[in-house]
């Protein structure tokens, strides 16, 4: 599928300029707009984040991380939307 930021930001009922600050990372959607993004996108949660094999940049290089982030993931898929909102922003804070 190959859409240009306009058309998914308005699939997604956002505005071009804030899809595009959600893309380069200076801007953090909410867990409702990121699940629009992943069905618009057809990905999931995980690859979306760049937590997946397929998205990985090769950042991560330890085997343990791979543990790490399932168990991440796995404890992640038990919060409510307002945490699971909350941790993505702890996250993302602490990538920079």
């Amino acid at each position: 599928m190959s859409l240009t930021q306009v058309q998914v930001a308005e699939r997604v009922g956002l505005a071009p300029a804030v899809y595009s600050r959600i893309e380069r990372g200076q801007m953090i959607p909410s867990v409702d707009t990121m699940r629009k993004l992943c069905v618009e996108l057809m990905v999931s949660p995980e690859d979306l984040m760049g937590l997946t094999e397929s998205a990985d940049s090769g950042a991560r290089t330890r085997p343990e991380d791979d543990a790490t982030l399932r168990r991440l993931i796995f404890v992640a898929r038990k919060l409510d939307a307002g945490k699971l909102d909350a941790l993505v922003h702890v996250a993302t804070e602490l990538a920079r």
